[in-house]
């Protein structure tokens, strides 16, 4: 993508059995895979015994029971000698850190989306603005820049974004999803309003303080109770 900036970094969400396929493509497409951040978490895919012969094969599941996700990274070649002199120049090349004295981990351990945000908006691959606001917050080295969403879906991205005190710009093809993004937006960023992605924990106290939420239209809009 031109509007891609050299040292910008890409990150995606996939699944364990696709992830090498998805990063050949993006070698081939001429970006530096940079490893994944392995999102930890009570799945419900995978463990399953053989279809059909359940009550033959008690001990046996045919793949493992998922508990991860992998948020995969890329980046696009450096144009400088060094990654200092990238940031200088560009303001990229490397990851933001949680604080001065701790780097990004590349194991985050977050939940199920909580059900307060759930309520926003019926979408089939929602993230928890807990990982998706220390994602963000990431991409950006030097706390400069704006983060591209190529597909807004929920507007989660964009929230989270927007939580963390960041420039975005979304895309949505999808009409009914459009329609619905400025609402979204606007009440997942509000949510946890002390959380920025500057921590890895959300505290409980935090999420006992977020306003109820619930659905008042066929426009999936959403008002604050």
């Amino acid at each position: 993508m031109p509007v891609i900036v050299p040292g910008a970094h890409i990150i995606l969400a996939g699944t364990p059995m696709l992830q090498h396929l998805v990063q050949m493509g993006f070698a081939e497409a001429g970006y530096e895979v940079r490893g994944a951040i392995m999102r930890l978490y009570r799945g419900f895919r995978g463990g399953d015994r053989p279809k059909l012969a359940e009550n033959e094969f008690p001990e046996v599941c045919v793949t493992p029971r998922g508990n991860y996700e992998p948020w995969m990274l890329f980046r696009k070649p450096i144009s400088e000698r060094t990654v200092a002199d990238n940031l200088r120049t560009w303001g990229t090349g490397g990851l933001r850190r949680i604080a001065a004295d701790q780097p990004l981990p590349d194991i985050i351990q977050s939940g199920k989306t909580p059900q307060i945000e759930e309520a926003v908006f019926n979408h089939p691959t929602l993230k928890p603005q807990h990982l998706l606001r220390i994602l963000v917050r990431s991409l950006l080295p030097t706390g400069q820049g704006r983060v591209l969403e190529p597909f807004a879906g929920s507007g989660s991205t964009i929230a989270a974004c927007e939580a963390v005190g960041y420039e975005s710009v979304g895309i949505e093809v999808d009409g009914e999803y459009f329609a619905a993004l400025r609402s979204n937006i606007a009440v997942l960023s509000a949510l946890y309003p002390t959380f920025k992605g500057e921590r890895l924990e959300l505290s409980d106290d935090e999420c006992s303080k977020a306003p109820k939420i619930r659905r008042f239209d066929q426009q999936r809009q959403v008002a604050l109770l």
